[in-house]
Parts: C-alpha cells; structure tokens; sequence
C-alpha cells in the first residue's frame, strides 16, 4: 500500500535548514499495523505528515496504492486523502461547535454523501464505539478517552484503506488508552492498514512491526508477527 524510496524533507527558514528526513526508504503493506518510534525531533511526525499526504517531501519519491504521488499538488492530496485516509491525533482535533454527530459526518459531507445515507453511517459507528449516547453533546462536554472514541469513529467514518495515528493516546490515562489501542488493533483486524507514531512501547506492542526513527533515518526494524 505504501512505499517510499529515499524519502526527504528540509525546512528552510532565512537563517536555518532543518533535514527533519533523510532519505527514508520503506514498505508497508495492506493489512499491517506499523508503529514509529523514536525521539522527540526524530522526524516521526514529519513521515506521518507526507503518508497522509498533508505535505510533500522535499525529494524522493512516495508511492500509495502503486501511484506515485510525491509531486501532487495539493488539490491532488486532497481529493486522495479524503476518500482513503483517516487521522486520529492526539489532541483529537474536534470541532468544538459541532456536535458529537456533526463532528463524525464531517467527512461524509466533503465526499457529498445524502443526507439519509449519512445518518445511517454515522449512527451504526457511534454505536460501534459505544458514544452513541453522547451524540448531542459537544467535545467540551466528554472526557479525553470519549473524545478520541469520536476522532475514531471520525476517521472510519467513510471507510478508509489506512488509518494514520499521531500518538492516540498521549492525552489519555492508561485505561482510556488501552481501550484506544484495543480499537485500533479491532480495525486492524478487520484489514485496516495502521501506521500509527508513539513513545509508548506499551502501545507498540499492539504492532505487526516497530520502526525506530533517529535523526530523520530508520536506524532498526523489528517484526513482531508474520502476516
């Protein structure tokens, strides 16, 4: 499902040049929950950034689903993000406006769903990650760990092929967080590709693979399981 070869990014300010990547080559295939670890400042989000097609590498090349798309505009990135990828941060990016319903048809609305479509769509995952009891209220309202049952249930929503996760459970005390992860490893399952970025190893273990990031190089991968 993704592959990169060589993969480099470079901030640039007047004064700085920052490699935060430096020539980062690898595969992961459908089906696999892949964890990226390493230091703070490693690159770790830098990588996570341009898998999900937020940003482009400096250099390099980057291939999903076969289609290189290093060099895609943005309206490009766009248009194949919102149909294959789904994100869950750790600071669970909700809209504080919107209702726990209005925030997970989010994503239905920029793909043009109808309306009873999505209704439909939005009820059966807010069942499925046991909020639909809090549908009406707004994320203030919730704690952290019902907060980031709704960014999941967000960023399934419209059924993606990979699901890209920023530290899910950095905000969250141990309980929330290991039912977080039993989330992820549920969807992982079910043949959701996961790549997700932590420090915790107590969540890497929940991967297929660990791949340690230092100074913007993959310094060691370790296999946990044969798929």
């Amino acid at each position: 499902m993704i592959k990169t070869v060589d993969l480099v990014k470079v901030f640039r300010t007047d004064e700085v040049e920052t490699t935060a990547l430096n020539k980062v080559s690898l595969e992961i295939k459908s089906g696999e929950f892949v964890a990226i670890m390493g230091p703070s400042g490693c690159g770790k989000s830098t990588l996570l950034n341009i898998l999900g097609l937020l940003d482009n590498p400096s250099d390099g090349q980057y291939f999903f689903s076969d289609i290189e798309v290093a060099k895609y505009k943005e309206k490009q990135r766009t248009n194949l993000r919102k149909s294959n990828i789904g994100f869950v941060f750790q600071s669970f990016n909700l809209i504080d406006e919107l209702t726990v319903f209005e925030n997970v048809e989010l994503p239905l609305l920029y793909q043009n769903v109808p309306s009873s479509e999505r209704k439909k769509k939005v009820e059966a995952v807010l069942e499925r990650m046991k909020i639909s009891h809090r549908r009406n209220h707004f994320p203030q309202q919730l704690s952290g760990g019902q907060q980031q049952r709704v960014a999941i249930a967000r960023s399934v929503i419209a059924n993606p092929k990979l699901i890209l996760a920023d530290e899910p459970t950095g905000n969250l005390d141990s309980a929330n967080g290991e039912e977080v992860m039993n989330l992820l490893s549920e969807l992982n399952n079910e043949g959701t590709t996961i790549v997700m970025v932590t420090h915790s190893p107590t969540d890497a273990e929940k991967a297929h693979r660990i791949i340690q990031l230092f100074d913007g190089h993959i310094v060691t991968e370790n296999i946990k399981k044969i798929l």
